[in-house]
């Protein structure tokens, strides 16, 4: 089922209402349900692959490679976790008892909120539309999917296949623009899930805030790397190079900018400059697309008001939305390009004198979202993770702990709140219900009124 961009209110409050009155039958709690669910999640992406990929390219002008790196294989590599896990993460967690109350036992048990509201954004509108659903269907909810208008193609298409391959009693595509998003937020859900920029974050969290609706907010930020006097700088140019220029830089994990020990900042952007040149050595145009008009003004604005020296690339085509990738040396640190998330190919280079001034330059900032460390040296990488926060951090590589289901993905501060991925995704969208079973002998007569002075001083020790 699909409801138009312009879909009126009352259609909206009709299908959450038929929504949670599956939730409410039962019918999204078994664990066939949710094997089914995520099974179908798997074959909609092994079946489609050709389909997703044509919309991919039509929407962003991303390469087969590129999405079925970046959207395909790593929503199937979720999916396929948490068919694997879910049996075992659903089952009721023990814990001891303190002495005052045996006999008698406790556990938690991991219940479904309800019904969960997925808002997927435009650079990886596969991924990160089907990556919260999997967490949302593991931990047994109904969903409402709201693919992002800005990938008109990809979002189409997941309201076509979601249907054929999932229940579409329980989950339904609504397709639309920001305001059907407020309208939605609007209508209260037992859950949100958002994935997007910072701005766009707050007003989902105020949008959220008149119903009490809780929020997982997976925002963006200015995601630094900081590269060690000791590093391989090869090996950190390509890793750097590869993932700045996948889907354009619009990663909302990409690299942002660059700190480089001084003594070897130079080489490395030597080596990042002759990486673009290999890696883009069988492109036939010399730029990257912009997924539109309004993102490719504000990254033109950027290179337009830079104070750096541009060493690489630079130019700029507003008639095809394309940007050449380009690197930046020692930017003024106050101008937009390093105030701003950046959110293309546009990779800034800046020299620091030593390790506490690279903390000082991060830290002075919003926390990111990742932190990226090289270097060979375990103590100097461990003080940089330990003493710079961020949503999660990856020492001698870029990006990847996106893809490993075990490690929870989100991040602090003005980059988000809350986490999923794998068990966390399941944790996030379940509700952890205490429960504590007792006996009913023995039953100790003094803790009950009225208190003699003896059973005071017993109570006392007991509790």
């Amino acid at each position: 089922m699909t409801t138009e961009v312009s879909a009126p209110r009352q259609d909206l409050t009709a299908v959450l209402a038929r929504l949670r009155e599956v939730h409410a039958g039962g019918r999204t709690r078994p664990l066939a349900w949710r094997l089914a669910q995520l099974k179908g999640i798997t074959r909609l992406l092994e079946e489609r692959e050709a389909e997703l990929a044509d919309a991919l390219f039509a929407d962003l002008g991303r390469s087969p490679v590129e999405a079925w790196l970046g959207d395909i294989a790593s929503t199937k590599g979720e999916a396929d976790f948490a068919r694997r896990h879910v049996k075992g993460w659903m089952k009721r967690t023990k814990t001891r008892m303190p002495l005052n109350q045996l006999p008698g036992s406790g556990w938690v048990q991991y219940e479904p909120l309800g019904v969960v509201l997925v808002i997927g954004p435009w650079n990886y509108p596969i991924y990160l539309t089907l990556s919260p659903l999997i967490a949302a269907v593991a931990a047994g909810n109904c969903a409402v999917v709201k693919p992002s208008e800005l990938a008109p193609a990809t979002s189409a298409l997941l309201a076509r296949l979601i249907p054929q391959y999932l229940d579409a009693d329980a989950i339904v595509v609504v397709e639309g623009d920001a305001r059907t998003t407020q309208e939605l937020l609007s209508l209260g859900f037992d859950h949100a899930l958002f994935t997007g920029g910072t701005e766009i974050g707050k007003k989902i969290m105020a949008g959220a805030a008149p119903t009490l609706t809780p929020v997982t907010l997976e925002l963006g930020g200015k995601s630094p790397v900081i590269v060690l006097p000791d590093a391989d700088l090869g090996v950190v140019a390509r890793r750097i190079v590869w993932v700045k220029l996948m889907n354009s830089g619009q990663t909302c994990i990409a690299p942002d900018y660059v700190l480089a020990a001084a003594s070897i900042k130079d080489a490395l952007v030597e080596k990042i400059v002759t990486t673009i040149a290999a890696f883009r050595a069988e492109e036939s145009g010399t730029g990257l697309p912009v997924v539109n008009e309004r993102q490719f003004d504000r990254l033109a604005g950027y290179l337009a008001a830079t104070a750096g020296e541009v060493a690489a690339g630079g130019t700029v085509d507003r008639a095809a939305l394309t940007i050449e990738p380009t690197v930046i040396v020692d930017p003024d640190p106050a101008e937009p390009v390093m105030t701003e998330e950046i959110f293309g190919p546009i990779l800034p280079v800046l020299a620091v004198d030593s390790v506490d001034e690279a903390i000082r330059f991060v830290n002075a900032r919003p926390k990111p979202l990742a932190l990226y460390v090289f270097g060979k040296s375990k103590t100097l990488r461990r003080r940089l993770v330990d003493d710079i926060p961020a949503g999660g951090a990856v020492i001698n590589h870029v990006a990847l702990h996106c893809l490993v289901p075990a490690l929870p993905f989100g991040g602090v501060g003005a980059s988000g709140m809350g986490a999923y991925h794998g068990e966390w995704g399941f944790r996030a969208l379940s509700h952890r219900k205490a429960v504590l079973s007792k006996t009913f002998a023995p039953d100790l007569r003094l803790i009950y009124p009225p208190y003699s002075e003896r059973a005071k001083k017993i109570m006392r020790i007991i509790f």
